[in-house]
């Protein structure tokens, strides 16, 4: 897939990979390591741990959804934010209602699915300002909804959903439960996306996104990829809500905020767009970055993230998962200097 680097204007910029190699054996190691460290972890972590961690997780896979749809398909998106909260009234709900869980997590993916899909028939065919100013308004006309609404929503106090803890018999404290359960479910969206975003449809993203003209003169209808596009950030958003309600096990209309898509983006930026490693690091971001600032200067936090943001952007356009490539660069290139000392001459 081709890489995406964010200019300081956030112009989007395409820069073509080379030919798919095979992967060396010590990423593969490294891999296998942190598998085992994520599995292994909770179990001796303390509980506050625990749930910052799960919280990555959710936030992970929330930017995982805005890259789908900015990182892959090149098109803005300023309201994931509404699908995640989307997702976690309906998990919400169907608590309440004692449906079976598993219903409850279709219906927190396919719901938000059909939303972002009415939403990606007005939107796939508009470009820059005018798709910016659709998506803005999905949050801004959620929020009054959610108060409105207050018979399903919980109103303004919004609503709690106590399902998530661990079941009878299973050896796991519920902190440790609900955070297997956002590895899990989160592990299988990223390997999910990981292999679209490789394949046939992912290929076909990276043309629309670069070209249209082009696109179309290969028989590909932008259109219609920028839909499924669409649809799938949103189902991503809606299991991003799911796990959200897992963990947090409260969500009201302040979920639907505005401010919360715009963090999402700016933890999608410092991550890397277009980057699988990119949606985790943006989800440490989400998480970690505010509660650091918080302590440092409760006052001055929005201002530390927004010098944070520029400075990503600035030094590195490609987020913090562009630094090993950097580094390789780097180090390709003083190989390839030649030295400085003349070459001995033959007698």
């Amino acid at each position: 897939m081709p890489k995406t680097e964010f200019s300081p204007d956030l112009t989007a910029t395409v820069t073509t990979p080379p030919l798919h190699r095979r992967t060396p054996w010590w990423v593969w190691a490294i891999g296998v390591a942190v598998a085992v460290i994520l599995i292994v972890a909770p179990l001796m972590l303390p509980i506050p741990t625990n749930q910052m961690l799960a919280r990555v997780g959710v936030f992970a896979v929330a930017v995982l959804g805005l890259n789908v749809i900015m990182g892959y398909a090149g098109q803005v998106s300023l309201g994931q934010i509404f699908f995640l909260g989307f997702g976690a009234y309906v998990t919400a709900y169907g608590v309440e209602q004692e449906w079976p869980i598993l219903l409850t997590f279709l219906l927190a993916i396919v719901l938000p699915g059909v939303a972002g899909l009415v939403v990606a028939f007005a939107a796939a065919r508009l470009g820059g300002l005018a798709i910016a100013m659709v998506t803005i308004a999905l949050p801004i006309i959620g929020v009054p909804l959610a108060k409105r609404l207050s018979d399903l929503t919980g109103g303004s106090q919004g609503v709690s959903a106590r399902f998530s803890g661990a079941p009878d018999g299973v050896p796991l404290a519920d902190d440790q439960w609900q955070y297997y359960l956002v590895l899990l479910i989160g592990a299988i969206t990223f390997v999910l996306v990981y292999n679209l975003t490789r394949g046939k449809f992912g290929r076909a993203l990276a043309i629309v996104k670069e070209n249209e003209n082009v696109a179309k003169a290969m028989g590909i209808s932008p259109y219609r990829y920028k839909v499924m596009a669409f649809t799938i950030a949103a189902m991503i958003g809606g299991v991003s809500g799911f796990l959200y309600m897992v963990v947090v096990q409260y969500t009201s209309p302040e979920t639907l905020a505005f401010h919360h898509s715009i963090n999402l983006l700016a933890s999608m930026v410092v991550g890397g767009a277009g980057s699988i490693a990119g949606s985790i690091l943006g989800g440490l971001y989400y998480v970690f970055v505010p509660n650091f600032t918080n302590e440092i200067a409760p006052t001055l936090t929005a201002l530390i993230q927004g010098v944070i943001l520029l400075v990503v952007l600035f030094v590195l356009p490609g987020g913090l998962a562009s630094i090993p490539h950097r580094i390789r660069r780097v180090l390709r290139s003083r190989r390839a200097t030649p030295s400085d000392s003349p070459s001995p001459s033959r007698t």
